[in-house]
């Protein structure tokens, strides 16, 4: 046996690994459902890392000093929770009996809020190491501002495992691209090259030179290190901390499922039950002679983290507090912006800010109403973070005093590339550190890029203010390639997701303050390319906040009402006065936000929508849930079809987006 086959069978005996490799096959066994393969494939490689370097306290999983830990491969969940209850989080054994089990804090895979220790919710493969992208990128901005000389108050690493999945999805390609453009030196990555997947053995449709492409990507790779044996790992490790420049790359040569005689280094053991069988013979071949879920205390005890974490973060607090008496205004900042707390005066900057844009009354395009935003509001909110994916000038999301982030420095704009999957993955990232809320902005179309990533942002409950311009057929002459028919609608289905579209500069100004103001979730919103008129004249901010509302009573007992949206306001404001010409009554409502509106009390939803059976909704935008409001005896005057190349206003003639039309339609639901 050569040397080193015979350290990697001394570090397969230890029961410092022997544990997880336990507690990971008795919790998918148990639950008859799981990932048993990764955890039992990594348990050396996190051992070196959980054990000698991550810095983090069990007894306070939100200590902001902390390193972050991603498990971007999210199916070998059963790795982390393992870990979480060694060391001593608040996640016990009967935690992991019960894993994948209804509302146990050890879900199928890791979800941020179910479990003390998750950092953020992993599983679509790629996100993970994008998130963790963000992550680092996080640490770098933070540590730009408020770090002094000698006081380094932001110092922490962000650590990431992932697999042969996250390395084929096209968005680790997206956010790696940048974290090397941006130097993130304090991010290094453990990649399990184990060469298995669900379908088998991944030479047949994965044979990418993985250390030749992070290269080109300006990592420092760390190739062929032995996986299994615990001092070649270290020695990685220490290679990645010592590069402060360069994101690191640790290319670990692994077999799924270690310590298993009959299914290592197989698809068997990927993503299925090992078998009390297999088990048995597992436990004989690591030397683990204990019943399931069952830890010696000696091996309780030297996994224990929890007295050097609150060491570490003792130390931090006395950095801090020397850091404090120094620099008390910084120190006071970083502890409001960690807290997740606006500034004290917000209230009266938003108010006076929407009060000066209901003053002015312009008539302006809303992507434009959004910059305005930008600018008014972003200078007393330091913790904001924007970006584009390439579209910066059409977006209109840079102002006067944005600085884009290098890789030599900080600041507080990214210029993403284009990259809307990635972007939105590494803004979900910014936003779970903590400290800053990201704004990410792109065509409202190419949404669909981002798409999984906005529903991971409204999952986690993350603030992410998307800023989607281009919002209708209103583009024109793009054509139906970048005219967001369906986008709009399909958005509204995720849950937990604001979706503004502002009718004007008023209705924008507030959809912003909203979007900050929000605290348990992200925020779409969808912009205009042409101006639009002001309608909103005396309507109060509060009145628009709550989504939906009466922008114009009827004269006289209303007939019908019309529910509007962004630029088809102003036509249901037109129609309504053509149709009061001819002796028919409507009311206008303005629904800028239906989930603002949802989650208004029924007296009020009844009060706006009234007890007119007969109503008709207006968006230039695919049906979607507007039958929802409108009824079986109404109508709605959307476009259930894609676009065409033309001129605005010769599209919105064309598909019946005029006065004549919504009038003939309201005559129709009347009759």
């Amino acid at each position: 046996m050569s040397s080193s086959a015979s350290a990697t069978t001394e570090f397969l005996l230890s029961p410092l690994t022997g544990a997880i490799r336990a507690l990971a096959m008795d919790a998918v066994q148990k639950a008859n459902s799981g990932h048993p393969g990764m955890p039992m494939g990594m348990a050396e490689i996190a051992e070196v890392l959980w054990r000698r370097h991550l810095k983090h306290n069990p007894a306070n999983p939100q200590w902001p000093d902390r390193d972050r830990f991603v498990l971007s491969n999210g199916h070998g969940s059963m790795l982390l929770y393992s870990l979480l209850h060694l060391t001593g989080y608040d996640v016990s054994i009967d935690d992991l009996k019960n894993f994948r089990q209804l509302h146990s804090k050890t879900p199928g895979h890791p979800e941020v809020g179910y479990t003390p220790g998750i950092e953020t919710t992993t599983g679509p493969l790629g996100q993970g190491i994008s998130n963790a992208v963000g992550l680092a990128l996080a640490e770098k901005i933070l540590a730009a501002e408020f770090n002094k000389p000698g006081h380094a108050v932001v110092d922490h690493y962000t650590y990431t495992f992932l697999g042969d999945g996250c390395l084929m999805e096209g968005v680790s390609h997206e956010a790696c691209s940048l974290a090397g453009t941006l130097g993130l030196g304090k991010l290094i990555a453990f990649y399990d090259d184990n060469g298995i997947s669900i379908d088998g053995h991944v030479e047949g449709w994965f044979t990418d030179d993985t250390p030749k492409r992070f290269e080109a990507y300006g990592w420092q790779v760390i190739p062929n290190v032995d996986g299994h044996n615990a001092s070649a790992i270290e020695a990685a490790l220490l290679q990645a901390q010592a590069e402060g420049n360069k994101p690191t790359l640790i290319c670990c040569k692994t077999k799924i499922g270690m310590g298993s005689p009959n299914k290592a280094d197989s698809h068997d053991v990927h993503g299925a039950p090992l078998g009390d069988a297999e088990i048995a013979a597992t436990r004989a071949a690591i030397g683990w002679n204990h019943a399931p879920f069952e830890v010696p205390a000696d091996v309780y005890a030297a996994w224990d983290g929890k007295k050097k974490g609150q060491a570490a973060e003792a130390q931090w607090n006395e950095r801090f507090a020397a850091y404090a008496a120094a620099f008390p205004a910084e120190a006071a900042e970083f502890q409001r912006r960690m807290a997740g707390k606006l500034p004290a005066n917000w209230q009266q900057v938003v108010d006076a800010y929407i009060a000066d844009t209901a003053a002015k009354a312009e008539n302006i395009a809303t992507r434009k109403a959004s910059q305005n935003a930008i600018a008014a509001l972003v200078p007393n909110l330091p913790e904001v973070v924007g970006g584009s994916a390439d579209l910066a000038g059409s977006n209109l999301t840079l102002w006067k005093a944005a600085k884009g982030v290098t890789r030599k420095d900080g600041g507080n704009y990214v210029y993403y590339g284009v990259r809307e999957f990635g972007m939105t993955a590494i803004a979900n990232g910014l936003a779970l550190h903590g400290g800053l809320i990201p704004y990410t902005a792109t065509f409202l179309v190419f949404s669909d890029y981002a798409r999984n990533a906005i529903r991971m942002a409204a999952l986690m409950k993350q603030r992410q203010i998307m800023v989607y311009t281009h919002d209708s057929i209103g583009l024109g002459e793009d054509g139906p390639t970048h005219q967001p028919v369906e986008h709009v609608p399909s958005l509204r289905l995720i849950p937990n997701l604001d979706v503004w579209r502002p009718a004007d500069s008023t209705e924008t100004a507030v959809a912003w303050a909203n979007a900050v103001e929000r605290h348990d979730g992200p925020s779409v919103l969808a912009l205009s390319r042409q101006n639009l008129p002001n309608v909103t004249a005396g309507i109060s901010a509060e009145t628009i906040r709550r989504g939906g509302y009466v922008l114009s009573e009827a004269k006289g007992e209303a007939q019908v009402v019309l529910i509007a949206t962004g630029s088809e306001i102003k036509l249901a404001l037109d129609a309504q006065k053509a149709l009061g010409e001819e002796g028919i009554a409507a009311r206008v409502v303005s629904m800028p936000c239906v989930e603002a509106f949802e989650r208004q009390d029924e007296a009020y939803r009844q009060q706006v929508l009234g007890s007119v059976p007969r109503r008709v909704a207006i968006e230039a935008a695919h049906t979607g849930l507007w039958h929802k409001y409108v009824g079986r005896c109404g109508a709605v005057v959307s476009i259930d079809h894609f676009g065409e190349s033309a001129p605005a206003g010769k599209l919105f003639e064309l598909f019946g987006f005029t006065v004549a039309n919504v009038v003939k339609t309201v005559k129709e639901v009347l009759q």
